[in-house]
Formats: C-alpha cells, sequence, structure tokens
C-alpha cells in the first residue's frame, strides 16, 4: 500500500510538473492555436468555405470543424512532449528521473499525461472559438471524447519518440514540419477522401490520420468515409505499439546515457 501511495505521489508530480509548465506560458502555448484557428475559420470557412457547395449535407464550415478541433490537439499533445522531454535531456534532469524508484511506466505516463493535458485543453478552447462561427453539433458525445483522448495519447507518444532521438533543438522540429503537418492537411481535415481519384483514395487510406479524423467528425456529424471500428482498431493499434516502442526505449537508455 505504501509503494502504490508513493507511485501515486510520483505520478501526480510529473503530471503536475508538466501542466504547469506549459500553463505558466500560456502566451506561448495557448494563445497562439486560438488564433490560427480562427484564422482557419475566417479563410476557410468565411471566405473560401462560402463559395464550395455542401459536403454529405453539411455547409463546408460546418464539415471542416471536427478536423480543425483535430488538428489543435493533435500539434498541441505532440508539441507538450516533444519539447518537454528533450528540455529534460538537455538539461540534465531526466538522469534524476531515471534513478528514482518508481517504474519507467509512470515516467512515460507523466510526461504523455502532460501532453494529453495540453492538447484537450486546447481542443477545447478551440471548440469554443469554433462555435463563435457555427452552430456546433454533436451527434455522440462518447465517441467523441474517446477519440479525442485516444489520438492525444498518440500524438503524445508520437512526441516522446522524437525527444528521445532528438540531439538538438533542430531535431524536434523536422518530424512535425516534414511529416505531421503534411499527414494532417492530407488526412481529410478539408476535404472529403470520397472527392479524390480512385487510385488515391486507396493511397488516403494509408495515412493514420484519415482515420482519425472522419471517426472525430462522425462523433460530430454522424458521418464519416471510415467505418468506425477501423478506426478505433488503429487508434489502439498505434496505442499500444507506440507505448511499448517508447518504454523499451527507456529502458535500453536510447538517446538518455553518454
Amino acid at each position: 500500500m505504501n509503494r502504490l501511495h508513493h507511485y501515486r505521489i510520483a505520478l501526480a508530480t510529473i503530471v503536475l510538473k508538466e501542466m504547469r509548465r506549459f500553463l505558466r506560458i500560456w502566451v506561448q502555448t495557448v494563445l497562439p492555436p486560438m488564433i490560427t484557428m480562427a484564422l482557419y475559420f475566417i479563410i476557410f470557412g468565411k471566405m473560401i468555405g462560402s463559395q464550395i457547395a455542401p459536403i454529405d449535407g453539411f455547409s463546408y464550415m460546418d464539415y471542416i470543424v471536427p478536423g480543425l478541433i483535430l488538428m489543435s490537439v493533435i500539434t498541441q499533445s505532440y508539441a507538450n512532449v516533444v519539447s518537454s522531454f528533450y528540455g529534460s535531456k538537455f538539461q540534465r534532469y531526466v538522469e534524476e528521473l531515471l534513478i528514482a524508484p518508481i517504474p519507467l511506466s509512470l515516467i512515460l505516463i507523466g510526461f504523455v499525461s502532460g501532453g494529453v493535458a495540453r492538447g484537450l485543453m486546447v481542443g477545447g478552447i478551440v471548440t469554443v472559438v469554433a462555435s463563435l462561427f457555427v452552430d456546433l453539433q454533436l451527434h455522440n458525445l462518447w465517441v467523441t471524447l474517446s477519440i479525442l483522448l485516444l489520438t492525444s495519447i498518440v500524438f503524445s507518444l508520437g512526441g516522446f519518440i522524437n525527444a528521445v532521438y532528438a540531439k538538438s533543438f533542430d531535431d524536434i522540429s523536422i518530424i512535425p514540419t516534414f511529416v505531421l503537418t503534411p499527414l494532417t492537411y492530407l488526412g481529410g481535415v478539408f476535404y472529403s477522401v470520397s472527392m479524390l481519384p480512385g487510385i488515391w483514395q486507396d493511397v488516403s487510406l494509408l495515412n493514420p490520420i484519415l482515420y482519425m479524423v472522419n471517426a472525430m467528425r462522425y462523433g460530430m456529424l454522424g458521418i464519416s468515409d471510415i467505418n468506425l471500428w477501423v478506426a478505433y482498431g488503429v487508434l489502439l493499434a498505434f496505442v499500444v505499439a507506440l507505448f511499448s516502442f517508447s518504454l523499451w526505449l527507456l529502458k535500453r537508455g536510447v538517446g538518455l546515457r553518454g
């Protein structure tokens, strides 16, 4: 019982440290996504969207809202963990965590929880911003919340892996710039995959973000280009695979020693 209490305190300490970190610099972590998403709604929704025909019975503005909310969750979850864990390596206090009498899985969960907290908080704020431009719809609350949570976990783990391998501050921006951003924009946020030619529809199925966006769209609007259970399967597979790989990296000390 004492050991479990000790572990709870350790986990709570890491999570609170992570949350205080991004809340302390909210002008850099919370405010920019709000402004960016407002610009998306104004430019893509109001100006361009008004010229585009409805998609699956929904106005273009309504159609892109789920993807924009999810996009903010993806970027913020990833950014929080990659910057925080790399910072702990750079300042060398990660070594104190590694020698502490707590399981390595607890350390990983703590950092990931911080990323999830920031991702969901920013996602909530972006949802409030979206409500200023559209009448938000909610088809299934539990699908919406579970997809937000699972997606945030996936990209928090992705950020952790990036931080483990990063050797400089430049390295933590390579994956978001050259991998994450293209996959997000090509993940069906701004269009339906059914609008693409046949071969590109097949290629799009290789993009995991497509499944997340469509599951989120189902949760809010009740429509999807992808089977919902397939989307859940993809998300859960990524959670298990990335968590296992991240824990293995910690146990091996990859990028942390020497």
